[in-house]
């Protein structure tokens, strides 16, 4: 027969391996990344609180850090056919470096927006939000502001799934797939 020690002993190292496991290997949400809380406003003048305002409780956002990854953003939603689409909330976010909250800066930056889309589906679906790039994008846990990126948010602001770069057939599927998907349990 064990001495009773011995069972207390084991009993609490299989905790101590469980609790260094769960340090170890952090939630999915953590490695994916997180949507800081912001106040922003579309270009059709709404507030919208993010993430708790998303349009759904799974948003696709499409997120752009200079006027060069436009092309590659209209790709993603020509590709995933986001106009007329029923079944897919979206946004695009342009992300753009705020210099000290200058509000002459975001004024001139609005309406360079506002002259590029005129429509108001067009700025229905555009959030610009005015912080830095660099943190924004280690938040979402995108590689960097070299590429746009395509994000599945839920309204906690967790990055369900992401896409960077041009529009790819087989990560839009992916992307569609986690927008249909049920919310996850925590």
């Amino acid at each position: 027969m064990k001495p009773v020690w011995l069972n207390t002993l084991t009993w609490a190292g299989a905790a101590a391996v469980a609790l260094a496991l769960a340090l170890a290997f952090p939630s999915d949400t953590s490695i994916m990344g997180r949507l800081p809380e912001f106040t922003a406003k579309r270009l059709d003048q709404r507030p919208l609180q993010l993430p708790h305002g998303l349009p759904a409780e799974r948003t696709l956002v499409l997120v752009t850090f200079n006027r060069t990854q436009r092309p590659m953003i209209e790709g993603w939603i020509t590709g995933m056919q986001l106009p007329g689409h029923p079944g897919i909330h979206w946004l695009r976010m342009p992300v753009i470096e705020d210099r000290a909250g200058d509000p002459a800066a975001r004024n001139t930056a609005e309406n360079r927006l506002l002259m590029r889309y005129p429509s108001a589906l067009e700025r229905a679906h555009m959030v610009p939000l005015f912080t830095d790039r660099e943190a924004f994008a280690r938040a979402a846990g995108l590689t960097g502001i070299g590429q746009p990126a395509v994000l599945v948010l839920n309204r906690r602001g967790e990055v369900l799934a992401r896409a960077e770069g041009a529009f790819d057939p087989d990560k839009a599927a992916a992307l569609r797939q986690t927008l249909q998907e049920r919310d996850r349990a925590h």
